[in-house]
């Protein structure tokens, strides 16, 4: 999954990124508000933790221009406020949930797991690519019951893949999926990780398509 983490903080932005790196998620980072809007807007992530205080434009001030141009990505917001009356506000602004500095990493990564949950149920909990089955929230793929064996960046590739369901996903945007946005890798290591899951396919009756100069697709044989 990408997720967007908007906060100015430097050392809870890295810890955070941290965190999801680590869990296998992408992680774009924004230490000012009103930069992070305009990508926000044009290229929604699959979650937003979003602090409060932010220079340029407050986390209160993005998320109300998130929900008025319609994007529903879920938003979990940071404050260092105690009051009940910023809570109460970000949620009706339409945050999903909230937590209060100073946090334990734990608990941010069981909220951060728990929308995810939450927002897949409503879309789909499963991706299906010939025999295998990818669960969208444990984040494992799946022959039959047999969970197989790949690392986070290549789960990352196979889920991009998957859900463009046989269409074209250019090498860019499998960056993007894989990294972040703004990531300094090459795309040339796209070619590295594709190289590696289709080791990972052999014998299960999926291909990786390359299409020279524009990127690849994923598709079931026969």
């Amino acid at each position: 999954m990408r997720i967007a983490v908007v906060e100015d903080n430097e050392a809870v932005a890295k810890a955070v990124s941290f965190l999801l790196t680590d869990e296998g998620h992408a992680v774009d980072e924004y230490p000012d508000g009103a930069e992070a809007m305009g990508p926000l807007l044009a290229d929604p992530p699959d979650l937003i933790i979003l602090d409060i205080n932010l220079p340029g434009a407050s986390g209160l001030d993005v998320l109300t221009r998130l929900r008025r141009s319609g994007q529903d990505c879920p938003v979990l917001l940071l404050t260092a406020r105690a009051d009940t009356e910023d809570r109460v506000d970000g949620l009706d602004a339409g945050a999903d949930d909230y937590l209060t500095k100073p946090f334990e990493m734990s608990e941010l990564a069981a909220r951060v797991r728990a929308l995810l949950r939450r927002r897949h149920a409503s879309l789909t909990a499963t991706l299906v690519v010939g025999p295998l089955t990818f669960d969208v929230s444990a984040r494992e793929v799946l022959n039959g019951q047999e969970r197989l064996n790949m690392t986070r960046r290549e789960v990352a590739l196979f889920e991009a893949l998957a859900l463009a369901q046989g269409r074209l996903v250019s090498k860019e945007r499998l960056l993007e999926h894989i990294y972040g946005t703004g990531a300094d890798v090459e795309t040339s290591a796209i070619e590295v990780h594709v190289s590696r899951l289709r080791k990972r396919l052999e014998g299960l009756s999926i291909s990786i398509r390359t299409v020279r100069g524009f990127g690849y697709l994923m598709e079931a044989d026969g």
